[in-house]
């Protein structure tokens, strides 16, 4: 998953996102403990992507990037000019 990729999407998409990703990785680490892992590398992907989700949510939070929602209004109104 790509940061460019998490920025097209709106902020309740991320937040979903997030909060699958979060039950994932304690599911994962859950199995981790029984021993009964597939995929350790996935651990380290799961980590990442949540690590760029937070990011993105807070580059939006503090103003650096916009989101979705910002995207759609200024599109709108350079159609209607």
């Amino acid at each position: 998953m790509k940061a460019f990729d998490l920025r097209d999407k709106s902020k309740q998409e991320l937040k979903d996102m997030l909060d699958g990703l979060h039950k994932e990785l304690f599911n994962l680490r859950f199995r981790r403990g029984a021993q009964e892992l597939p995929n350790p590398l996935r651990l380290r992907t799961l980590r990442r992507d949540i690590a760029r989700i937070k990011t993105v949510l807070r580059e939006d939070e503090k103003g650096i990037r916009k989101l979705l929602e910002q995207k759609k209004i200024k599109s709108k109104s350079k159609k209607g000019a």
